[in-house]
């Protein structure tokens, strides 16, 4: 079974309330919000209503909430490809006249 992957992209301040009804309706409140909602003509047809508010991707099955934290977590640390030599300053003398 596939799955629509609804995440709201755009604010709906100022909106009408009929369109904001229909993000209510598919369980988006916050911006960056992700829902996944089966593929009927339904979830089609509220989606085509608020198309400019909305990334959609068709995936194959629901993600959990857990893996929806793993997918947005940076990979930890970083990386030293090479160490670089560190440059000994050297003191300059001032001379005052």
């Amino acid at each position: 079974m596939s799955y629509f992957r609804i995440t709201l992209h755009r604010s709906a301040i100022g909106l009408p309330q009929r369109t904001r009804g229909v993000l209510a309706a598919l369980g988006l409140r916050k911006r960056s919000q992700t829902v996944f909602h089966p593929v009927s003509a339904q979830a089609a047809g509220m989606i085509l209503k608020v198309k400019e508010l909305v990334k959609v991707s068709e995936v194959d099955r629901a993600l959990t909430p857990k893996e929806m934290r793993e997918e947005r977590k940076p990979e930890p640390g970083f990386w030293i490809e090479k160490a670089v030599p560190r440059r000994e300053v050297q003191e300059l003398q001032v001379i005052v006249l």
